[in-house]
């Protein structure tokens, strides 16, 4: 029988460990509250007393805390324990946080695995579910049959701050998704409830979220030239929309950072270009 250690069980931690009891993995469990693990014990789950009796209990350390202060604490006292592990750390974090953390467990005898969770807590096991993973290639390797276990795997990188650098830049695309989505449900609502306003919006995302394959390669290729909406008239449709906003008393705030970054295109020459060209002042002035 195979067997996993889960440390850490907030919602995703539980939703970790319930996934490997349901495909028979033998399961150690330890949460600084111990009472958190009372539904896994019932499904088969062996509790540990302490973080050090739950990192003996296994090859494989799976933590999933808080943040990384978190996991440097629990891990604090149990250094010396870690020889000839292999530690995956899902806690979300920077990139730089995971680098450290690295360092630490391979100056430790472990080898160390990152990962960033782009699933909830409910879509662990679903075929919906990624996980991405960066560090050690061959400590992936050898344990990716168990992570398959919890969603499907993409490795990354060597660099242990890679999964966490995607990870985030994923979480980045998905807000700003959220903030349009909030600021067209916001000027549409005062004549268009938003579940009804959802049959125009979506699919004109997805048409976007296409031509955004299109931008992707002008970047790469260092080519902007636009085909048609260049940066000046789509500045004029943003200006429109700020106005609007304000006849309809809604904040213009989610969308006016994307009008200021096309006034410093235009006035760096990039007038004619694709919007595409904003890329270039994607670094702090």
């Amino acid at each position: 029988m195979s067997s996993v250690s889960i440390l850490g069980l907030g919602a995703m931690g539980t939703a970790l460990a319930a996934r490997f009891l349901e495909n028979k993995y033998k399961v150690a469990v330890w949460n600084r509250s111990p009472e958190k693990a009372s539904p896994l014990l019932d499904k088969g789950a062996n509790l540990a007393q302490t973080a050090v009796d739950g990192i003996n209990a296994s090859d494989l350390i799976i933590i999933c805390l808080l943040d990384n202060a978190a996991v440097q604490t629990t891990l604090a006292g149990a250094l010396d324990q870690l020889q000839g592990k292999t530690i995956v750390n899902l806690t979300n974090g920077t990139p730089d946080q995971a680098r450290k953390m690295s360092d630490l467990i391979i100056g430790h005898g472990a080898r160390y695995v990152h990962g960033g969770i782009m699933a909830t807590p409910s879509m662990i096991g679903s075929p919906h579910a990624l996980v991405l993973y960066s560090g050690s290639q061959q400590a992936f390797k050898a344990n990716e049959p168990d992570m398959l276990v919890l969603a499907k795997c993409v490795f990354v990188s060597e660099d242990a701050g890679a999964a966490s650098l995607h990870d985030l830049a994923l979480l980045s695309g998905m807000y700003g998704l959220f903030s349009g989505f909030l600021h067209a449900t916001a000027l549409v609502r005062s004549s268009t409830p938003a579940v009804k306003f959802m049959d125009l919006l979506v699919p004109w995302l997805g048409a976007m979220t296409e031509y955004t394959k299109q931008m992707a390669k002008q970047i790469d290729e260092g080519n902007y030239a636009s085909e048609g909406s260049n940066i000046a008239m789509q500045l004029v449709a943003i200006q429109n929309i700020i106005d609007t906003s304000a006849a309809q008393e809604v904040s213009a705030d989610f969308i006016r950072p994307m009008k200021q970054f096309m006034e410093k295109a235009v006035a760096a020459g990039h007038s004619g270009d694709d919007i595409s060209a904003l890329i270039h002042f994607a670094k702090p002035s």
